[in-house]
């Protein structure tokens, strides 16, 4: 942004020479005997003039290809960050799902083991009711499983991101 600052200030200055330049000849133009400046001296001033005004407009040319390549550097750059957003919420999206899906087999394995203990303190070992506890364990450990697979392919993305693209690519093709 600085450059854009020091252009525009190089082109008021160019701009102001031209003025001033403009008002001199003028003056010339009153002051001289013969009704005005020699058009030796006007044809060496306007070229002098174009060649300044020909400068400021190569530099603002230059400075709007650069204003360009940051806007697209830019856009590229938020594209990147949006897909990668995009990423982050649909793992946090798979963790959300196999956290609920972990708390309801640990609800349920939790209410069993109460009826479990119930039952033990009745004096009456009921055969359905360790059926369920099993049933329940077993329906807890995939849920946990489940949930760390979630976070390992959050962890694999993660690691992937960071890798050169060529290690990337040497990684996928394996």
């Amino acid at each position: 942004m600085s450059d854009i600052s020091e252009f525009e200030g190089r082109i008021t200055s160019a701009l102001e020479r031209i003025g001033r330049a403009v008002a001199i000849a003028e003056e010339r133009a009153a002051q001289a005997p013969g009704g005005g400046i020699s058009s030796d001296e006007m044809e060496a001033e306007i070229g002098r003039l174009n060649e300044a005004l020909e400068t400021e407009r190569d530099t603002n040319a230059q400075m709007e290809q650069r204003v360009k390549a940051i806007h697209e550097k830019q856009n590229t750059h938020v594209a990147a960050l949006e897909a990668e957003v995009e990423t982050l919420r649909r793992q946090i999206y798979d963790l959300e799902t196999s956290m609920t899906g972990l708390r309801h087999a640990n609800d349920a394995l939790r209410a069993n083991n109460t009826a479990l203990r119930e039952a033990n303190a009745a004096g009456v070992g009921d055969a359905d009711l360790i059926n369920a506890g099993l049933s329940a364990d077993v329906q807890a450990l995939e849920r946990v499983r489940a949930t760390e697979r979630a976070q390992l392919d959050g962890l694999i993305t993660d690691l992937k991101a960071a890798l050169p693209r060529d290690a990337t690519t040497a990684t996928e093709e394996m």
